[in-house]
């Protein structure tokens, strides 16, 4: 589907900026000029993490950003505790590549960061988009390391991985679809990131814990346009959440992609990636 002249995903080199006296990794592709898109990630993913299948569409019409946050992967440094100080790195790392103005997507934790960085940069962000994702106070985030806890346990046991029972729900539809993802995944043979650190992960953890049970934001304050996304039985992050989302923030859209969990927007990329690109392409 790509024109000649993209780099494929599975082929984007790995890039390091000196970000503060720490070095970050990152990848773009995609077509240059205009406002870039800039990826934010999920719990303990890699720069590897991000799938083909969302990301060549999107960089056919869109520049397209990805990097290891602080302490992630491939980037110096150590994860921090908390989602601001996250989006303080996030900010601080898009900024010194030269951009004065992003279009940032956030996934799953990537969304909590998000949030974060709109709200306390609102020069930087034009449009905002939200999948699979919650807000500050959400309660119900607390559980997510015994649910995190007890997919890697059947992972192990089954030698899969653990976002197959995470991302995709335990049918037919879903195990097909995980399967694909993974396959997807793999693509990339070459010049492969760093795995993530045990820090990493305790960190992330004890963050989204503390957001979770955090005084919520006043979402209002986000006026960007956004797009949030979900699926319709996400066990990580409440699918409720996502809705609450759309609501609080008051130019925002709403999709849910039926018989679908937290990995929605992978399993429905063909309807996902032509909706984003049309959302952040409105006039």
């Amino acid at each position: 589907k790509m024109n000649s002249s993209q780099t494929a995903w599975k082929d984007t080199p790995t890039h390091t900026i000196d970000v503060g006296g720490t070095s970050f990794a990152y990848r773009e592709l995609g077509p240059r000029g205009g406002t870039p898109l800039v990826f934010l990630h999920h719990f303990a993913a890699v720069l590897d993490d991000w799938d083909p299948g969302v990301i060549d569409p999107i960089a056919e019409r869109r520049q397209v950003i990805t990097f290891d946050n602080r302490g992630i992967g491939a980037s110096g440094g150590k994860v921090p505790h908390k989602l601001d100080a996250m989006a303080a790195d996030a900010a601080a790392f898009v900024r010194e590549l030269g951009h004065e103005q992003i279009d940032l997507l956030g996934f799953s934790i990537g969304g909590g960061v998000a949030q974060e960085v709109t709200l306390n940069n609102p020069d930087l962000i034009r449009r905002l988009v939200l999948t699979g994702t919650g807000h500050r106070g959400g309660g119900g985030l607390t559980k997510m390391p015994l649910i995190v806890g007890s997919a890697y346990t059947k992972a192990a046991l089954t030698r899969q991985d653990a976002r197959q029972f995470l991302f995709f729900n335990r049918n037919d539809v879903g195990k097909a679809a995980g399967k694909d993802y993974f396959t997807r995944l793999a693509e990339r043979t070459t010049d492969r990131d760093k795995k993530i650190s045990r820090q990493a992960q305790v960190a992330q953890l004890a963050a989204i814990r503390e957001a979770g049970l955090g005084e919520p934001h006043d979402l209002s304050k986000i006026t960007q346009p956004t797009f949030v996304a979900n699926g319709d039985n996400d066990v990580m992050v409440a699918s409720s959440q996502s809705r609450t989302l759309a609501e609080r923030i008051p130019d925002s859209k709403l999709v849910i992609y039926p018989d679908s969990g937290h990995g929605g927007i992978f399993q429905y990329r063909e309807q996902f990636v032509p909706e984003l690109l049309h959302f952040l392409e409105a006039a």
